[in-house]
């Protein structure tokens, strides 16, 4: 009984961070992959480790405050309306890791 309740709950938490993964994709997909797919306007790429190394140097705090005022051709928060800093937050730690 006890495994099938360890088993349960493993499943459970699994299925919790993908529905997780998959909104993050969604917010991406619908407010960011525009620029951040091909690097328009100097955005850096999804992905590109390199390029966004620099930028993370400056600490996630002033990246957030960057993307929730605008910077270069980025528009302020980045075409993501409703996100909050912590989405702000979750999008700029899946861009800028490895794909």
């Amino acid at each position: 009984m006890k495994k099938l309740l360890v088993a349960s709950l493993a499943l459970f938490a699994s299925m919790m961070v993908q529905a997780a993964d998959d909104a993050l994709i969604d917010r991406y997909n619908k407010t960011c992959v525009v620029c951040h797919s091909a690097g328009a306007a100097g955005a850096p790429k999804t992905g590109d480790v390199a390029a966004w190394q620099p930028r993370l140097a400056k600490g996630m705090d002033t990246l957030v405050s960057s993307v929730e005022k605008g910077m270069g051709a980025m528009p302020p928060k980045g075409m993501c309306f409703d996100c909050s800093a912590d989405d702000y937050k979750a999008l700029i730690e899946y861009m800028s890791a490895a794909q």
